[in-house]
């Protein structure tokens, strides 16, 4: 470590810090995909808060402030409380978000009351149990670190070997039944993970923002790619870097480690939200004000006399003028009576396909495009609508052009 200090350029005490920060969100980032996948990000934060107690309760069992003692009893009560959850909603018939306010309240009321007690004993040990609750990065030791990668690397390989099994749970849990995978015991498992991914950040940013280290990776992760696969190791590489530009941020400007590194992870994940192509909110808003502005076109097109009803269609006139099918007089251009045929047999097998879709036989299952009906499903899917429209539909059907909604 300390030549990685200086290879770094940083303090020893900044270059442990930061390590354990990249251990964290690497674990978190991968292990808390399962969570937030399975739509189930708050027993994350139940855990979290359920990890104070069993701090609070080994170190009244051991009697000294030993940081592995201290995170297998975090463990034991992360442990207990994601079973719990578990049990009173199967057992009781309760909803799954109310047992999870069930347990995070009452295991967080007692870390609290634990906390209390210890802090007004006499008990010089005691100071600094309470940085559990914001996280206390600062006070991480390279053995500390050496800890949180053991238990990191064990979790992560459990995920590498029976990534196929817990998928398919993860994914379609009634399948997976039905293959003979053990569903209950692989749900056990992910939860079990998301407990190890919280005793290792407990430390470093503490039981109540340690749900943002859970959620963050896979909210950004998935905004950027579409397959599990592909998710889980950029979700880890996301907490990596979420965990070192925050950690390096706090430490040179002086600022709790936690709440900065939350904050990178939210500013990065804002960023994804808007950005991320193809499902950032601005491409899609894009995407969505392009159709719109080719809906206008295609109207104008079909009928260039209407009359302007406003400046969109002002501005839709003028970008067919400015693509050669409309004539400064509003009236179409040689390829504008081409361009109206074209959109005439684009809505004419957009009505075909609608009216008669599931009776032409394709090889495998396309997604049709409105825009493109030929190319997205292939010549002799066109060449069977067109037969069924002749056979089933009006004379002069297929050479009748109608809007989709004509239908």
């Amino acid at each position: 470590m300390d030549r990685l200090s200086t290879l770094l350029g940083l303090p020893y005490t900044d270059t442990v810090v930061v390590f354990g920060a990249i251990v964290l969100g690497v674990t978190s980032g991968v292990l808390g995909a399962f969570a937030v996948l399975r739509r189930r990000s708050l027993v994350g934060d139940a855990i979290a808060h359920s990890t104070l107690p069993g701090v609070c309760v080994a170190f009244l069992v051991a009697g000294v402030k030993d940081v592995p003692g201290l995170l297998l009893g975090a463990a034991v009560a992360g442990l207990v409380a994601a079973l719990l959850m578990v049990g009173i909603e199967r057992a009781g018939r309760i909803r799954p978000d109310a047992a999870i306010g069930v347990v995070l309240s009452g295991f967080f009321s007692l870390g609290v009351v634990l906390l209390t007690h210890i802090a007004s004993t006499d008990d010089a040990d005691q100071a600094g149990l309470e940085r559990y609750l914001f996280g206390q990065a600062a006070g991480l030791l390279e053995r500390d670190v050496a800890v949180m990668a053991a238990l990191g690397a064990a979790a992560l390989l459990v995920v590498g070997v029976g990534r196929r099994a817990l998928t398919t749970t993860l994914f379609d849990p009634a399948y997976a039944g039905a293959i003979g995978l053990p569903v209950r015991a692989l749900e056990t498992l992910m939860t079990g993970l998301l407990v190890v991914a919280v005793v290792i950040g407990v430390r470093l940013v503490g039981a109540i923002l340690m749900v943002a280290m859970l959620v963050i990776p896979t909210v950004t992760a998935r905004q950027l790619v579409d397959r599990f696969a592909r998710v889980l190791p950029l979700a880890g590489v996301v907490g990596a870097a979420v965990a070192a530009a925050g950690t390096l941020a706090a430490t040179r400007a002086e600022l709790p480690t936690g709440p900065v590194v939350v904050l990178a992870g939210f500013a990065l994940a804002v960023v994804a939200l808007l950005l991320a192509p193809g499902r950032g909110v601005a491409w899609r808003a894009r995407r969505l004000a392009a159709r719109r502005r080719r809906a206008r076109e295609d109207a104008l097109l079909s009928d260039p006399g209407a009359p302007d009803r406003g400046r969109r269609d002002r501005r839709a006139r003028a970008a067919l003028r400015r693509r050669g099918l409309l004539t400064p007089d509003g009236a179409l251009t040689t390829t504008g009576h081409s361009a109206r045929t074209d959109l005439a047999e684009r809505r004419m097998l957009w009505s075909a396909w609608l009216a008669h879709g599931a009776s032409v036989t394709m090889p495998d299952a396309r997604e049709p495009d409105p825009a493109d009906l030929r190319g997205s499903l292939g010549d002799d899917a066109i060449a069977q609508l067109r037969a069924l429209v002749s056979g089933h539909g009006r004379p002069g059907d297929r050479h009748r052009a109608r809007a989709p909604e004509a239908q």
